[in-house]
């Protein structure tokens, strides 16, 4: 059993906080908003970051982004409160570079870090089948690596910032491939196919995915609350246009994905649905509507 902090308690962090508790550890959790925090039963509710992370052996942090890590991460009273030897773990998406900040920032402090983002979604984070990339010192990640698998299954990927690198990646494909689905979808629909007959022949071949099985149905069912959102989606976009241009590289693909949900969140307003709502913005480009 460990003594872990859990701070951020959102979509993905309410069942991610939920299993460290099933699995046994004393979790302390602390949220901006203190009702989502106490509705993690089991876990002992903080009323400030400092105290979330007072005496705690590993801290998680699961924020929107990397400025609300930050901004906990600069408050006096948490910096006062650290102590050598402690393990924070980054498990938002932010980018490389800011996580190899919090890594150095840290480091002064005798606290250790791992960046240590997640794939699977809402679906993942409740089943404890999350797809961890780890970046960070790995005798750090083998410290950590027994907790971390109450979540699903952690894989050590390189040093600080390939953890965040190896996110960016898998949202890249992750959004490109909600692309491509949409299109597929909109032609299987508006040429007369079953859809849903299509997405099931269509299993066990090239071009089966999880994201065809669960996008597609939601595209076609109008089923576009949010399991993780198009904002958040937008947001992964733009961090990996901002990596790509550090590398020198051209990424065309991201690049008019980018483009697409920034029309989707911005201009349509839906960045508060589901990331497969692309598809509506695939939708106005055909001046059609979902229905």
């Amino acid at each position: 059993m460990a003594k872990i902090a859990f701070l951020g308690i959102g979509l993905m962090g309410d069942p991610m906080a939920r299993n460290l508790v099933s699995a046994g550890h004393d979790v302390t959790v602390w949220n901006r908003t203190h009702a989502k925090a106490e509705a993690i039963l089991g876990a002992t509710v903080a009323d400030t970051p400092a105290a979330a992370v007072a005496g705690a052996e590993i801290i998680v942090s699961m924020m929107s982004d990397g400025h609300a890590t930050l901004a906990i991460q600069s408050e006096p009273a948490v910096r006062g409160t650290l102590q050598h030897g402690q393990i924070w773990v980054e498990m938002a998406s932010i980018k490389p570079a800011e996580a190899r900040a919090q890594a150095d920032d840290l480091s002064r402090l005798g606290v250790a870090h791992l960046d240590a983002p997640v794939s699977g979604g809402t679906a993942g984070a409740k089943a404890a089948t999350l797809a961890i990339m780890v970046g960070g010192d790995a005798d750090t990640f083998t410290s950590a690596a027994p907790v971390l698998s109450a979540l699903g299954r952690p894989v050590h990927v390189g040093p600080s910032g390939t953890g965040q690198l190896a996110k960016l990646a898998n949202q890249g494909i992750v959004g490109i491939t909600i692309g491509a689905v949409a299109e597929a979808m909109l032609l299987l629909e508006k040429g007369g196919a079953d859809p849903a007959a299509v997405r099931d022949a269509f299993r066990g071949g090239f071009a089966d995915s999880t994201i065809l099985q669960l996008h597609g149905a939601r595209m076609t069912d109008a089923d576009l609350d949010a399991r993780a959102r198009a904002a958040i989606q937008l947001k992964d976009m733009n961090n990996i246009m901002d990596e790509a241009r550090s590398l020198g590289l051209t990424l065309p693909m991201s690049a008019d994905i980018q483009s697409r949900f920034k029309t989707l969140c911005d201009d349509m307003g839906f960045g508060g649905l589901d990331h497969a709502a692309l598809y509506l913005e695939l939708l106005a480009r055909n001046s059609r509507s979902q229905g």
